[in-house]
């Protein structure tokens, strides 16, 4: 018996998605940007799939360009923020828990001059907006904070974090992989300035993510060449792609999950505390936490160990072992994690398609294998 409870690094393209994306495999091969009758059904096939992403967000169609996945859009921002405008020395602002497609952009605009301040969390993976406010200074020109944790499911107080942005007139921005689809991502809520997204997160296909830009924000591109995606990032667009993105986010808003698998994840995680009692550790927010996400920890074992002993089952461990050698998370380590409940961590994400069988069938072979 297979089961996939990884959904946090992959999700299966959705049935909706893919019947959304034959037409351009089959039919409609032309370059959205000729004017002939082959380009047209692939113009439009990106623009209705613009339309349904600047749906799900809450923002004008003007507002979305299409990237390969999220780390290009975070690349873009974070590159396009401080290659443009910004003065010499700007300075940026993000936290000790973001995904290397944040922190190794940051890392590298140092090279240019850019100074970056790296926030701490707590023990829950939250970061103090007031943190954030003291870390502003006059040369600060962005904040990047993640909408929700890939690895704990902890949800920032981003609305919080944007305000304290807009007063001291500094660009915010979002790395909101995690949780488009999964809660909700409306950017005036969030008072963001930019947020990215990545197809491959929502039941969309690999390939393909985009980036809002609020209007009247101005990034330099990262990919020049013709004047596509209107002159913000050149390559010729993949109407069966954008297809596949514009599906998954109208399933995401026709058809939310949410709820359900919140239920299950309290269901796993209730059967769990009553197998291992305090032997079973939760990392990330208790409440504050993405509805599909539950990593846990469990005391004094090795999670990839037990991982290999259960049988079919596709998840995800707090730690790395390389050689005999284990490196312990670095979201893990950031968040003050003691090493022998970091060592024993395994994350479980849930999605769309797990059952409650399914469910109840990992949580006894845990109860055999630890």
């Amino acid at each position: 018996m297979r089961i996939y409870l990884d959904y946090n690094a992959s999700t299966p393209i959705a049935p909706e998605v893919g019947a959304a994306m034959r037409p351009y495999l089959d039919q409609h091969f032309g370059n959205p940007s000729s004017a002939h009758w082959a380009g047209q059904p692939a113009r439009d096939a990106v623009e209705a799939a613009r339309s349904e992403v600047a749906s799900l967000l809450g923002c004008a169609t003007d507002e979305v360009l299409f990237t390969s996945g999220g780390s290009e859009a975070n690349n873009h921002v974070i590159k396009g923020v401080v290659l443009g405008d910004a003065p010499p020395a700007p300075h940026l602002i993000t936290t000790a828990v973001e995904h290397p497609a944040v922190i190794e952009p940051c890392r590298f605009v140092e090279r240019f001059g850019a100074r970056v301040t790296t926030v701490p969390v707590d023990r829950h993976g939250l970061v103090d907006p007031e943190d954030i406010r003291r870390a502003i200074t006059p040369e600060t020109v962005l904040i990047s904070v993640m909408h929700a944790n890939n690895e704990v499911g902890t949800i920032q107080p981003i609305a919080a974090i944007a305000r304290i942005a807009r007063e001291h007139g500094v660009l915010c921005h979002t790395d909101a992989a995690q949780s488009v689809a999964k809660i909700a991502t409306r950017v005036d809520d969030l008072g963001v300035d930019l947020l990215s997204l990545a197809g491959h997160k929502l039941y969309a296909p690999k390939g393909i993510g985009a980036l809002y830009v609020r209007r009247g924000v101005t990034l330099t591109p990262l990919i020049h060449g013709g004047g596509h995606e209107r002159g913000q990032r050149a390559g010729t667009e993949s109407a069966l792609l954008a297809a596949g993105l514009g599906a998954a986010c109208r399933l995401a808003e026709s058809a939310p999950c949410g709820d359900r698998l919140l239920t299950l994840r309290e269901q796993f995680w209730t059967a769990l505390r009553d197998t291992f009692g305090d032997r079973v550790v939760l990392n990330g927010h208790m409440t504050r936490r993405l509805p599909n996400t539950l990593s846990v920890a469990f005391r004094g074992r090795f999670g990839d160990e037990i991982l290999a002993r259960l049988d079919g089952v596709a998840a995800s461990t707090g730690s790395a072992c390389h050689t005999g050698d284990r490196t312990m998370s670095p979201v893990l380590a950031a968040m003050g994690v003691p090493s022998d409940i970091g060592f024993g961590t395994i994350r479980f994400s849930l999605g769309r398609t797990t059952t409650e069988a399914e469910i109840d069938h990992v949580a006894g072979q845990l109860e055999t294998c630890v």
